[in-house]
């Protein structure tokens, strides 16, 4: 009795491993299933990505306002006319003969002329002249 209890114990056993530790047993599909979610993940969020830079280039192709905006951020270009205005943080001291070229003298606190951080973001003219045309 205990002989075919062991054998029948041991096929039990046998049958059972390919269901859990087989080559498609719940451990490997639990596995995989955690991998198709992660990859779905990276794929959202690349699909994003894809659809912003999709955006920027019809962007780029149809209109100049990209091409303006990008000009001025990244090469510190300016329009014919406009002013360069540097704001200066309170403690720092303009450069020897930034400001004074402007009022011709004594140099005068920077007012802002608008808010937010684009009017405090440095440029290429960072001396504080106009281009040269």
């Amino acid at each position: 009795m205990r002989l075919l209890f062991l054998v029948l114990f041991v096929l039990v056993g046998l049958i059972q491993y390919p269901l859990w530790l087989g080559k498609g047993g719940w451990f490997k599909v639990w596995d995989l299933q955690r991998q198709v979610a992660e990859q779905r993940e990276t794929n959202e969020g690349l699909r994003a990505r894809n659809a912003a830079l999709e955006a920027e280039v019809r962007d780029l192709e149809g209109g100049t306002g990209a091409i303006e905006e990008r000009a001025r951020g990244e090469l510190g270009m300016m329009r014919e006319g406009e002013v360069f205005v540097q704001v200066l943080p309170q403690n720092v001291h303009p450069p020897a003969g930034g400001a004074s070229v402007a009022t011709g003298g004594a140099a005068k606190p920077a007012t802002p002329a608008r808010s937010g951080a684009a009017a405090a973001k440095p440029s290429a003219n960072a001396a504080g002249t106009a281009p040269r045309h």
